[in-house]
């Protein structure tokens, strides 16, 4: 299938700094553009790169060149040579396919199949929702291949549409080939909002205009967690979105969930997922910035006995690290002071540079801090679909808090 014109590759050579090539036998899939002491040709998007080791002259590894960013080279194949071709392709559809399996037996129907770097594919990322393949691109280098990799993922999943989502970045840089960003380049979409189904809930996803490919889709075992904890519980969902945690806690049988939300459109979003699903629980959605909404509940002396808080990303670059972690520590204060006694807080970050146990320490300091102590229940990480093959790929992580 040709979904853009054939569009001609060339091999490149390179050798790295001494510090560069350790990475690269560690097999972490960046080389910046500063790495990079030899190169005997100019390179284009999507050019296929070998780096040689520097003493040696033998492989380490190939990569796809990227003009436009300063990791230079997103690398996919370490150690041993390989044509980077079809077969390459399929193979590496097939072996991501393989570890979704089991998610796929349960009754879920939506998953993450190409998770970027960590499936050896950098800046691409495949999601599906029911026969809905919604594809996102962070990077001009796989715009040479997309004829080969659209084909082979319809053929292994079986969706029925596929639909093109394209980063900001991309939008504004290089040849795109006719591409645009929500752009339907297999079978036809019906209604760009698709209902799909995680663990026996239904959602609703915006696969044309939704953030990244229409859902968060990482946090689904987190989601059903709640779920199974909420039963005959109140719950407050804050960065609620579009209310996953608020749902499942009402499919779970909460009595009561608050969604609380800075987006009024996200919360509407939450209303009509709940709508999706028979529940008897009352469903409030507080418009509200999360600081200043928490504040005015504990002013009130309100409490939940369950309380969500899974803020987005902090810290997108090192200068925010800081403030990312007062945020944190505000947000667990915060959070602790409006749970019941034994009721439990819940803590997510989904920010990459914030480490696990950074996160974790400062949310425990925090907690106690308030004047509360707590049990810790459980702490979770990536759900399967979402596996990770090198460090800056961990960012999610969650706690789970028993408060006395």
């Amino acid at each position: 299938m040709n979904i853009i014109p054939n569009i001609e590759t060339k091999r490149l050579a390179v050798k790295l700094r001494f510090s560069a090539e350790k990475m690269v036998k560690r097999q972490h899939p960046w080389v910046f553009s500063e790495s990079i002491i030899k190169q005997n040709a100019e390179g284009g998007a999507g050019d296929i790169v070998i780096v040689y080791d520097n003493k040696k002259n033998i492989f380490l590894a190939c990569g796809l060149y990227d003009p436009y960013s300063p990791i230079r080279i997103k690398l996919i194949q370490f150690g041993k040579s390989a044509q980077i071709n079809e077969d390459w392709f399929v193979n590496k559809i097939t072996l991501a396919f393989e570890k979704r399996k089991a998610l796929l037996e349960t009754d879920t129907n939506s998953y993450r199949l190409l998770f970027g770097e960590n499936d050896n594919l950098p800046g691409f990322i495949a999601d599906i929702y029911d026969t809905i393949l919604v594809i996102k691109l962070y990077s001009h280098i796989w715009i040479p291949y997309l004829n080969h990799i659209v084909k082979h993922l319809i053929t292994t999943t079986k969706c029925e549409t596929v639909v093109l989502r394209l980063s900001r970045s991309l939008q504004t840089k290089g040849n795109l080939y006719g591409l645009k960003d929500g752009k339907v380049i297999y079978g036809t979409l019906k209604n760009e909002v698709v209902v799909f189904k995680e663990h026996g809930v239904l959602f609703s996803a915006n696969v044309i205009h939704g953030h990244k490919t229409g859902y968060f889709l990482d946090h689904r075992h987190n989601r059903k967690r709640v779920g199974e904890l909420a039963n005959n519980k109140t719950v407050l969902d804050v960065f609620s979105y579009a209310g996953g945690f608020s749902v499942h806690a009402l499919k779970g049988g909460a009595t009561q969930v608050a969604s609380l939300d800075i987006s009024k459109q996200a919360l509407d979003m939450a209303k009509e997922n709940a709508a999706l699903n028979t529940h008897t629980g009352k469903h409030t959605i507080i418009v509200a910035d999360a600081f200043d909404g928490l504040q005015a509940w504990i002013n009130e002396k309100k409490q939940f006995d369950i309380v969500v808080i899974d803020p987005p990303s902090f810290a997108k670059r090192e200068s925010e690290i800081d403030k990312a972690k007062n945020s944190y520590a505000r947000l667990a204060k915060l959070g602790a002071k409006l749970v019941a006694r034994k009721g439990i807080l819940i803590l997510a970050s989904c920010s990459s540079r914030v480490t696990a146990e950074d996160f974790f320490a400062i949310s425990e300091e925090n907690i106690l801090s308030s004047g509360r102590t707590f049990t810790i229940l459980e702490k979770t990480y990536h759900d399967t679909d979402h596996p990770i093959s090198f460090p800056e790929g961990a960012y999610l992580k969650c706690g789970y808090y028993k408060l006395n």
